[in-house]
């Protein structure tokens, strides 16, 4: 079984209640906008860390990555591009939470648990997985 975090546009805030429960994470998939490298060493602290580049880092990470875990195919970027052939499709950017399936494929953004952008609530979202099946859970704050 694997529990991951899935945050985007933290934009310099990582509050504590969110950091209580990504402790307890096998990873922490973050999709851009994270701002400092301050940021990635608190989450790096917990657990293993998954990034991308969102359009306001200037951190040296990719756009876009593509990975496995727990046998499931990830694809994840900040903004959402063209189709991928994967199991996951994890992105941020908006900072509105969005889970859904398309053509097979998992999308999920998990909003942002950093700074409120207007009256959006600030989510988040974990990952369980236990052999081939899964379950996403928004988290809110």
């Amino acid at each position: 079984m694997y529990r991951i975090g899935v945050i985007s546009d933290t934009h310099n805030v990582l509050r504590e209640e969110v950091l209580d429960i990504l402790k307890d994470c096998d990873y922490i998939l973050h999709a851009g906008d994270i701002m400092q490298e301050d940021i990635l060493d608190r989450l790096k602290a917990l657990t293993q860390v998954i990034a991308v580049k969102g359009n306001n880092d200037q951190l040296d990470l990719d756009d876009e990555i593509f990975f496995s875990i727990g046998g499931f195919r990830f694809y994840m970027t900040h903004q959402i591009k063209e189709w991928q052939d994967t199991d996951f499709y994890i992105y941020g950017h908006s900072h509105r939470y969005e889970c859904y399936q398309k053509e097979g494929i998992q999308y999920l953004n998990p909003g942002s648990c950093g700074r409120k952008r207007f009256s959006l609530p600030l989510t988040y979202a974990l990952i369980d997985i236990d052999g081939d099946r899964y379950t996403i859970t928004q988290m809110r704050l």
